[in-house]
């Protein structure tokens, strides 16, 4: 194995390297080996005794690029699994061996915890709207161990407003933890809501989340809530919006989500090879499936750019409707979000008419 520092195919620097067969089989012996960890046991059978095949005929002899090789396995892979979630990654620069099943340690973990202080634990923006709906936007799921007094914060700056806007659109995802914890908040406490299985096969466990009854702020009853989706939002965020969508506790508004539930790791293969494995299936106890590939759709589907003000409008006409003459804030912020909005519907449909 030689390491390159440029191909001809680029014309610059490319960093690769040279596989000989030694690598290439030592790769592909990890893979058949990862596999028994994946969350589909039928799945990882065939696709073990295809990469197996491939060992015993000496296969992929003309592939000597490392990137073309994650490439190649990535396709294959996820042809015979059919999930889009199985990727292996080249790193032409050696990897650590680190385990996956490794603790962090405690410098590790309050590394972490500053880490995420300095974002204020994802928890990016916490308002009140005219017209008196609130609203809360989180870039991730931290650990609630780091972001559960942030969040009590948040709830109780939130707990006077009659709706309740939660902006997932730019959320990756992060803590399950945290799913469960920003449930609670907007779930009674009693009886506890069971709100997702997590099935780990390589493991024969079963993970279950329910809500707690204990909150470190108010909570947010009897008031609607409306949750902003989009195509970056992933994994736990996804969880938030399809187990709230499920239990009719939220009107989804925005764009269908990236559609990655289920839960993994990832797997050091070679010295310049890892790869992302599903370890876990995750399932709603109410439907029995999950959002993987699919993604969670919503139940008001408009452009990304034009969701929060849809829920603001929404929120307010929502408000207006309820018994009782609206107050004069509430009337003069639906006439100007109305206006925001027909605006920027106009320069949207001006900018996609640009683009032709």
């Amino acid at each position: 194995m030689v390491e390159s520092d440029s191909s001809p195919n680029t014309g610059g620097n490319f960093q690769d390297i040279d596989l000989d067969q030694d690598s290439r089989a030592h790769v592909l012996e990890a893979i058949a080996e990862a596999l028994d960890r994946y969350a589909f046991p039928e799945a990882a059978a065939k696709a073990q005794a295809d990469i197996r095949q491939r060992l015993s005929a000496g296969g992929y002899s003309d592939i000597v690029s490392g990137h073309q090789f994650a490439e190649t396995l990535t396709n294959q892979l996820q042809a015979l699994t059919a999930d889009r979630s199985v990727q292996v990654y080249f790193s032409p620069a050696p990897l650590p061996d680190l385990s996956a099943e490794m603790p962090p340690t405690p410098e590790e973990l309050a590394y972490q915890q500053r880490q995420s202080q300095r974002r204020n634990f994802d928890i990016n923006r916490v308002e009140r709207l005219a017209g008196n709906l609130g609203f809360l936007q989180l870039y991730g799921f931290e650990p609630p161990e780091f972001a559960g007094e942030t969040l009590a914060a948040a709830m109780a700056c939130l707990a006077h407003t009659e709706g309740l806007i939660i902006d997932l659109r730019y959320n990756r995802g992060g803590s399950p933890g945290m799913v469960a914890l920003l449930c609670s908040y907007v779930l009674p406490a009693y009886p506890a809501v069971h709100l997702s299985d997590v099935n780990w096969p390589a493991e024969q466990r079963l993970q279950q989340s329910w809500t707690s009854a204990y909150v470190g702020g108010p909570r947010y009853l009897d008031r609607p809530v409306y949750v902003l989706t989009g195509p970056e939002t992933a994994t736990a965020a996804e969880e938030f919006a399809y187990t709230l969508k499920q239990l009719k506790r939220a009107t989804l508004i925005g764009e269908t989500t990236a559609g990655k539930a289920n839960p993994g790791t990832g797997q050091r293969l070679h010295d310049h090879f890892w790869m992302f494995l599903p370890t876990g299936q995750v399932l709603s106890p109410i439907t029995g499936e999950n959002w993987e590939g699919s993604g969670v759709l919503p139940d008001f589907k408009v452009p990304v750019e034009l969701a929060m003000k849809v829920a603001h409008y929404m929120g307010l006409t929502d408000l207006s409707k309820k018994s009782g003459a609206p107050d004069r804030e509430l009337e003069a912020a639906l006439e100007t979000v109305k206006k925001q909005l027909d605006q920027m519907q106009q320069d949207l449909i001006s900018q996609l008419g640009g683009l032709r």
